[in-house]
């Protein structure tokens, strides 16, 4: 790893090390960002075919908010992240729960023993260089089983919202994203993945809802309203173009 790469993932762990250190637990737990998460979730199940006998890795779950709300589908469920902050909530929060079949560990993917089933890394690749997605996606490939599943969502770099957000609302973008970190093209993302795979293809997810819970997370009514008006827009390719949040969903061969 280079000195500037090296210098980038410092930045990026104590910027990481503070969110999980108070803010990413209250303002994960309230109610719109719950109910984004909730949504998250469906999606997965949804989009992965994940369930009762499936093997689930998270990489990059931070404080599991995500991971705690899919481990009742799944048989099993291994998050994955650098911060140890993250990490020793993440734990914490599955033994209040008394969740059994999830476990947190600090490192890599590389630390995780596959195979599974189905792989998710939610705003995870947008921290990545190009060469790096690449080598992440042929990992991924590998710790797959065959046809299995992997899953990703992250912002797009053509999404009106973070347009009116730097223009409109600069300070507060600032506070949900690393100076390091980068919107990414859902086709050049899409390109990126190599041969191993039996298909791979990209989604909107979003175009308003995830904003909304950004900016009203006290209200799960305003995130589920704009949530279905985002299900009506999304239906229209104008909106899917500039939706905020992208899916990769590759199938390994």
């Amino acid at each position: 790893m280079s000195t500037s790469q090296d210098d980038i993932l410092a930045r990026e762990l104590a910027y990481h090390e503070n969110l999980y250190s108070g803010f990413a637990q209250s303002h994960f737990a309230r109610p719109a960002v719950r109910a984004l998460r909730s949504n998250m979730v469906q999606r997965i199940l949804h989009l992965t075919g994940a369930n009762s006998t499936s093997r689930v890795l998270s990489i990059g779950c931070g404080i599991g908010d995500t991971e705690l709300l899919l481990a009742p589908h799944v048989r099993e469920l291994t998050g994955v992240d650098l911060s140890p902050a993250g990490i020793r909530q993440a734990n914490a929060d599955a033994q209040q729960l008394g969740i059994h079949n999830a476990r947190f560990i600090e490192g890599t993917a590389d630390v995780a023993q596959g195979p599974f089933d189905v792989v998710i890394a939610i705003f995870l690749l947008h921290h990545l260089s190009d060469a790096d997605l690449i080598e992440f996606a042929a990992h991924m490939a590998r710790i797959l089983t065959p046809g299995g599943v992997f899953y990703s969502l992250d912002p797009s770099r053509h999404r009106a919202s973070g347009a009116v957000g730097r223009l409109l609302i600069p300070s507060l973008m600032k506070k949900y994203q690393t100076d390091d970190e980068r919107e990414l093209d859902p086709e050049e993302t899409r390109r990126l993945f190599g041969r191993e795979w039996k298909s791979v293809r990209t989604d909107t997810y979003d175009f308003g809802s995830s904003p909304m819970a950004g900016l009203f997370p006290g209200s799960s009514a305003a995130y589920n309203l704009s949530r279905g008006i985002d299900d009506l827009l999304l239906r229209l390719p104008f909106f899917r173009q500039y939706g905020s949040n992208f899916e990769i969903i590759a199938t390994r061969s």
